[in-house]
């Protein structure tokens, strides 16, 4: 599959995943809304799988990572109640978040990644990972929470720390500086520093924000966090 093919197919992929979420918003729609889920799934696994970055060496290792989360998933859905759906739903979107985040480090480790980038064109690249690690910290940690809020692991009654806002307003300062300071490194061991310390405050963020959000809540924080994740 080229290049051009490949983007063609994440862009379809794209549209596929938005009508999927305006189908699950109505339980009338939300058969189709499933299906064009799956479908856009599949659609971007096989760009991802035949498309110009993975060699012949990586499709085993997909393919093998596929059977074992398929056969994961499969167990989960046959055998979770429907009444414990929210908290599977909760659990799986902590995984998305942690995908986010390991994919962000991987390209920002990967030199081929940002090859034959102008300096400008690097610099929206640098900035796309750093959101995009944050965001995904900040769903995983959160996400896991939820879940162990409506599976009953963790007390649902809200956790309100004394001068909450001001915690939250220092970690995104925080976040800002470290930022910059990732935005300047010259060479991927310089960033890892400001990266691994704005992904700690970026868990604790997704911690601190869900505690203190009731269990009755959780079904809201979880839709809530799944836009962070899209």
């Amino acid at each position: 599959m080229s290049a051009s093919l490949a983007t063609v197919s994440y862009i379809g992929a794209t549209i596929l995943f938005i009508l999927s979420l305006g189908g699950l918003s109505n339980q009338e729609t939300s058969r189709r809304g499933n299906l064009y889920g799956m479908v856009g799934m599949a659609l971007a696994v096989a760009a991802t799988v035949f498309g110009p970055q993975v060699t012949a060496v990586g499709i085993p290792w997909i393919v093998g990572a596929m059977v074992v989360g398929g056969a994961i998933g499969l167990y989960a859905a046959r055998t979770v109640q429907m009444t414990q759906m929210p908290e599977l739903v909760a659990l799986m979107h902590s995984m998305v978040g942690m995908a986010a985040v390991l994919v962000g480090y991987a390209t920002f480790v990967d030199p081929e990644a940002s090859k034959n980038l102008d300096s400008a064109a690097h610099a929206i690249h640098a900035v796309e990972i750093y959101v995009g690690i944050f965001i995904g910290a900040v769903t995983f940690s959160g996400s896991v929470v939820a879940f162990g809020k409506l599976s009953g692991r963790v007390g649902g009654k809200p956790l309100l720390l004394p001068g909450r806002h001001w915690l939250n307003l220092a970690g995104l300062i925080a976040v800002v500086y470290f930022g910059r300071l990732f935005l300047q490194a010259e060479t991927p061991q310089d960033g890892m520093v400001p990266l691994f310390v704005m992904s700690a405050i970026a868990l604790l963020f997704g911690i601190h924000m869900v505690m203190a959000i009731g269990g009755a809540d959780m079904p809201v924080v979880v839709s809530m966090l799944n836009s962070y994740s899209g």
